[in-house]
């Protein structure tokens, strides 16, 4: 009998698999079987569950980002030519609420992500890259300096005593000196990776949109360029969603997204609608036609996301005119 004949008569079973990630140790499950492992976070207890995957022919791992203690179970999975998926706690628990399953493990927590992974069969994702990580990492650093920052000035100007001010001029001059080292680091970073800068180019060549919001879509949406115009207005946070049912048919709403992203696109479509240009021909003709600032407002958001994400796929600079 042939290979062939023999794998139709015997077909292989592809399999699912989740891991419950933690600080110290994995949790391991293979949908459908008694297969249960938990090993420690590390080189040798990542590749155990690699050869499992092997043996136990998983077609896709579900495992949910943990700040950094996923990344490595990620880069080892994604070079062992094993298909990862890092999906959204907030569903994956939403998914375990909707089975009736009220209770949590960390061994029911990997079998739910198993489960998961064969019904829902998640999207694979690439491991993100170092100077990615690094780049959210600085980003959300600057945040907390920013926040910081806003804190000390609203606590100066309510100070009368001489102590109190000295010590919060001194706080919010070293806060100040960090937020420039952080920016500083940002700009480095992006300079030193040609993917990084030619990307920056682009992202800052755009009117309205400049270094500093350029700096925190590369770390916070860097899907731009990788998806289409509709996920990546959804990943932003801009994207219209229908809120209809039965004969109602509701205001379309924008829903989830990037918190940190629509937040600086805001600001951006803010300043675009101030300037003469073609987004704030837009807005005004939104007005006109009687459209809620606030929707005319969103309108300028998508476009400016959606740009970015056309021109980096396009690999070219903004134009006045399209080449």
């Amino acid at each position: 009998m042939s290979r062939t004949q023999d794998q139709i008569n015997h077909p292989v079973v592809e399999n699912y698999a989740g891991i419950d990630v933690s600080k110290d140790k994995l949790d391991f499950a293979i949908h459908g079987s008694d297969v249960f492992l938990t090993v420690p976070n590390d080189r040798r207890g990542i590749q155990k569950l690699i050869r499992q995957c092997t043996l136990h022919n998983v077609q896709l791992v579900v495992l949910e980002p943990t700040g950094k203690f996923h990344r490595a179970a990620h880069e080892h999975f994604h070079d062992a030519d094993i298909a990862v998926a890092a999906v959204n706690p907030f569903r994956s628990r939403k998914f375990a609420d909707s089975l009736g399953q009220l209770a949590k493990t960390d061994k029911i927590d990997a079998q739910v992500l198993a489960r998961y992974a064969a019904v829902i069969n998640p999207r694979p994702s690439e491991p993100v890259l170092k100077q990615y990580n690094d780049l959210r990492e600085l980003q959300a650093a600057r945040r907390q300096l920013v926040d910081e920052i806003g804190d000390l000035k609203r606590r100066l100007k309510a100070s009368v005593h001489a102590l109190a001010i000295r010590q919060l001029k001194a706080r919010l001059k070293l806060a100040e000196t960090h937020k420039s080292a952080v920016e500083g680091e940002v700009h480095k970073i992006i300079q030193s990776e040609t993917a990084l800068k030619s990307r920056f180019q682009i992202l800052t060549s755009i009117p309205n949109i400049g270094a500093t919001t350029a700096a925190l879509m590369l770390a916070d949406l860097s899907e731009l360029g990788r998806v289409n115009c509709r996920q990546i207005a959804a990943l932003a946070g801009v994207a219209p969603m229908n809120w209809d049912s039965g004969t109602r048919q509701g205001s379309r709403i924008t829903r989830g997204g990037r918190r940190h992203i629509r937040k600086a696109l805001y600001m951006c479509a803010v300043s675009a609608i101030g300037r003469q240009g073609a987004l704030a021909k837009t807005y005004k003709h939104l007005i006109q036609r009687g459209k809620p600032p606030k929707v005319a407002l969103t309108a300028i958001m998508r476009k400016l996301v959606v740009l970015a994400n056309t021109l980096i796929a396009e690999q070219r600079c903004w134009q006045p005119c399209k080449p």
